[in-house]
């Protein structure tokens, strides 16, 4: 069974894999970005994120992400899963793997996906910091500050 460019998942995210999905024998560039959880954020310390998505418009919306690139960038392959659920510190959240004819594409690419992924993709994730707890919605914007136990404030 042939598996998709683009999900959402619970799955661990395995880069190789992925990576492999863009490979093609036209190609000389494959850019590979791996967002992980990070402990520290501006001075503080995260215990662990949990991501939550619409996941059905999120897949829609990586997509159209893969559909915008194949615009700017004729000859690039696309590939981007993300993952949902719990994860802890140094999980990989996120991988986006394009592969171009040539270096400098696929890594303008590769630079485009993350960005829009912020902008549409409808997954949230919840910051468990030391004291206290914060949910991001579209990761650029909509923040909601929650106090230990989970309410928002």
């Amino acid at each position: 069974m042939h598996e998709p460019l683009f999900s959402v998942t619970e799955d661990e995210l395995q880069i190789e894999s992925i990576t492999q999905k863009v490979i093609r024998r036209d190609v000389g560039a494959v850019v590979t970005f791996t967002g992980t959880v990070r402990e520290f954020t501006h001075g503080r310390k995260t215990l662990s994120l949990r991501y939550e998505a619409y996941q059905t418009m999120a897949v829609k919306q990586l997509q159209r992400i893969g559909e915008e690139i194949k615009e700017k960038w004729p000859d690039a392959i696309t590939a981007i899963w993300h993952r949902t659920g719990l994860l802890q510190i140094s999980d990989i959240a996120v991988v986006i793997a394009v592969s171009t004819p040539h270096r400098k594409d696929a890594y303008a690419a590769n630079e485009y996906a993350i960005e829009r992924i912020k902008q549409i993709v409808p997954i949230w994730k919840k910051e468990q910091w030391e004291d206290g707890s914060e949910w991001i919605g579209n990761q650029a914007r909509n923040r909601f500050r929650c106090a230990k136990g989970g309410k928002r404030t």
